[in-house]
């Protein structure tokens, strides 16, 4: 296919699109690289072997994924294989419709989606959630950067006029202020997003910051460009870009934002927004970026403006999301970077070095003056000092966002292509080594290994019993009742405050929420089921009378951070359990149905940093349902065993189960340790109450000794028929040798070698089982 295209002088420029295959011409097969599709194919191929090629090599040393495909970038540019140059003039011979016309629409496209799901994604009201700090950095490190100005006049006798005329030089060191002193708020949600401290403290007050900062640079990047408008265009033109702008910003506010909310309005709760609406605002989206352009602006304000009236989350928000965020990060985005990179020239940097000197001098002043101007604020909030130079270099990074604003200058003559080669080179160099140093400069976990023992073991005699239960759905909450009732009902005289967490994935925004159920928020549909929870745990505390306390909380978050939000609500709750239901599910008639490997994950980070003990329960439904029984309540004939093998895992859930009738079954092996052990001393110590009937009189005790692995599955297996809940430590079986054969055919690791045994699909038992891992402590 073939399309004519005539100039202004009626002369004619082809511009071919398909071809016939490589039997086109077999003395030349090369020809079809004269059509505009194979040749955007062969080039967005190369893109991605060469990522994939370099990614292979830079995730074995923890580098960010972002510099792979910069570095394809420069693989692929003058340096190396000059791949734009060598398409250029394949297509057409006209310079609008040269060989990489097509690949860099594909690459502007692609900056457009990030940009609108990036700022789609991003909560409004995050500036104003994290006090004066996030104010005072956004507006510091905006200003305190511009006074490089002052500089840019430094050695300007210096310049040679054949490198670039003395205004044009002068104007390229005012645009490296610039850009540098610039936070864009994509860059600083990847590197947050690629650390996993989003929803950490640092995160949300980086982020804060940085919208503050950005509201800044939209101002200023607008005005800068009806500036450059009059001074090098007309001034009739930048005033009409200047009416455009105000006009735009009107019907986006006036017009677009209404009748976003008319279609939210429109979808009923927990129904998908229609196609037709989702598409709507996409090529409303795209239609501003063209505005944009027309009227001399960056062609990402308009996606920006735009993606910042539309309410984040469901329903709109998730579904633009999950329509079209995978493409864009995987497919879009990657070939944007890449092409970006592939303009620069890196061999200019050396053959230009002497120009460039004050350019290099600028951005360093730069970044020193960004950072100082981060870091002061958080040192004098009294933030700690490893937290204040993460927050510092986290809005200090430069990345692939920036690369907008490096390619406009390029492209507008403000910055010579070794300059651009220069910024790139930083940026990649940010990409590189960022990431590495803020992983070592900052752990999140480190917040949650507490140095005080919050356990049940080592609770204070007759204090609250603080009680985390976290909820991901309608099923886990008769459960989870279940369990409370089990711990409140036997004696009245230890009282349990339980603060209940729903945990709700976190679709179509950046930010996470934790918010009281105590206050109303839009966010919750009275026909959810988390409404219908709270009135059935409102239903069991007021049946606790005085010795139960309910509070509950909402956590809107990603699934790979949500433990970071219980982690977070357990130290705020001096809590000393956190109770969370396992990824198996059983049906009512206690069928096997499915793994939820996300909770699985959830579950395996909460036992790797939770701040206090965990416990994991596996409900079958015999349990729940047995213990909801309003026939049963009065004695509340719930069987309890615990299988006690040893360890600080089985002496914690010793301690748990003190409170309820229970049968606690202790397993030796007739090669038994040696009396000075000083876990088997704290073993017997454990058990010395529950050896006492007199003193326990809820408590039986027996003792049985086993010879081999073998035999263990065994007796678990028995006792597994005996009883409606089985209470086992995580840690039971791991270090001795009478294990090994049953450690090999462990399929879920996080409940233990006991608990997966009791957890197993193939078991005939309806017994529920809870894990049990005491606090970890380093």
């Amino acid at each position: 296919m073939n399309t004519t295209i005539f100039d202004g002088d009626c002369t004619s420029s082809f511009f071919n699109i398909s071809s016939d295959g490589l039997w086109e011409n077999l003395k030349s097969p090369d020809m079809i690289f004269g059509y505009s599709l194979p040749l955007v194919e062969i080039q967005i191929l190369l893109i991605f072997i060469f990522i994939v090629m370099t990614h292979m090599f830079l995730r074995h040393i923890g580098i960010s994924q972002i510099a792979s495909y910069m570095i394809a970038g420069l693989m692929l540019g003058p340096q190396l294989f000059d791949v734009l140059e060598k398409s250029s003039g394949k297509v057409s011979e006209d310079p609008a419709l040269d060989g990489n016309a097509t690949l860099r629409s594909i690459s502007v496209f692609g900056t457009i989606m990030f940009t609108f799901l990036m700022t789609l994604r991003t909560s409004r009201r995050v500036a104003f959630i994290s006090g004066k700090l996030p104010v005072v950095i956004g507006i510091l490190s905006f200003f305190a950067p511009l006074f490089g100005l002052g500089f840019q006049n430094l050695f300007s006798d210096s310049i040679d006029p054949n490198y670039m005329p003395l205004k044009t030089g002068l104007g390229e060191r005012t645009a490296i202020v610039i850009t540098q002193s610039s936070i864009l708020l994509p860059s600083t949600t990847y590197i947050l997003l690629e650390l996993k401290i989003l929803n950490s403290e640092i995160g949300r007050l980086a982020l804060s910051a940085c919208v503050i900062n950005d509201i800044f640079g939209i101002i200023s990047m607008v005005l800068a460009s009806i500036q450059a408008t009059y001074k090098n265009v007309s001034h009739v033109t930048a005033y009409r870009d200047a009416v455009a702008v105000v006009i735009f910003v009107l019907i986006v506010f006036l017009v677009f934002k209404p009748i976003v909310q008319w279609i939210i309005n429109r979808t009923p709760d927990g129904k998908p927004v229609k196609n037709m609406y989702v598409n709507a605002v996409i090529l409303t989206a795209l239609a501003s970026s063209v505005y944009s352009m027309i009227f001399n602006m960056k062609y990402v304000l308009g996606a920006l403006v735009v993606g910042l009236v539309i309410p984040e989350g469901p329903p709109l928000g998730s579904a633009l999301e999950s329509k079209y965020e995978k493409l864009t990060m995987n497919v879009f985005l990657p070939i944007s970077i890449t092409v970006s990179v592939m303009r620069s020239d890196a061999t200019r940097m050396l053959t230009e070095f002497s120009h460039i000197l004050v350019n290099i001098f600028l951005t360093a002043l730069t970044l020193v003056l960004k950072f100082v101007a981060c870091l002061a604020p958080c040192l004098y909030y009294k933030l700690p000092l490893n937290e204040s130079l993460a927050v510092s270099i986290i809005l200090s990074y430069k990345s692939f966002a920036d690369f907008v604003l490096y390619e406009s200058v390029l492209d507008a003559a403000y910055i010579s292509q070794a300059t651009y080669a220069l910024l790139i080179i930083y940026s990649l160099l940010n990409a590189g080594i960022v990431p590495v140093v803020l992983r070592r400069l900052y752990d999140p976990k480190r917040k949650y290994v507490n140095y005080q023992k919050r356990n049940i073991l080592h609770l204070e005699p007759n204090s609250d019993l603080q009680i985390i239960t976290c909820l991901h759905r309608p099923e886990n909450v008769s459960a989870t009742i279940a369990f409370l009732q089990l711990l409140s009902s036997p004696n009245l005289d230890f009282p349990i405050a339980v603060t209940v967490l729903y945990l709700v994935k976190l679709v179509g925004q950046i930010n996470p929420v934790l918010i009281s159920d105590n206050k109303k928020s839009k966010r919750l549909h009275t026909d959810s089921y988390i409404h219908t929870a709270n009135l059935a745990f409102r239903k069991f505390m007021l049946e606790g009378l005085k010795s139960v306390t309910v509070t509950t909380y909402t956590a809107f978050s990603h699934e790979k951070m949500m433990h970071e939000d219980i982690c977070t609500l357990a130290l705020d709750q001096t809590s000393s359990m956190i109770i969370v239901p396992s990824g198996r599910r059983w049906t009512v008639d206690g069928m096997f149905e499915s793994d939820d490997d996300a909770i699985r994950r959830l579950n395996q980070a909460l036992l790797q940093s939770a701040p206090c003990s965990i416990g994991i329960l596996i409900d079958r439904g015999h349990f729940s349902r047995k213990g909801n029984d309003v026939s049963s309540k009065k004695n509340y004939n719930i069987d309890v065993g615990v299988i006690f093998i040893g360890g600080k895992d089985d002496r914690e859930a010793l301690s748990l189960v003190k409170r309820v009738r229970v049968t606690v079954i202790r397993l030796l092996f007739k090669q038994e340790i040696e009396p000075e052990n000083w876990e088997y001393i704290l073993d017997n110590e454990g058990l010395k109450d529950f050896k006492i009937a007199e003193e326990m009189k809820n408590v039986d005790y027996t003792e049985r000794t086993m010879t081999s692995g073998a035999e263990v599955a065994s007796i678990v297996q028995f006792l597994a028929h005996e009883y409606d809940l089985m209470v086992v430590g995580r840690d039971q079986g791991i270090a001795s040798p009478n294990f090994l054969g049953l450690t090999e055919w462990v399929e879920l690791p996080e409940l233990g070698v006991i608990g997966d045994f009791l957890a197993a699909k193939e078991l005939s038992s309806k017994v529920s089982v809870l894990v049990v891992q005491q606090q970890q402590q380093t």
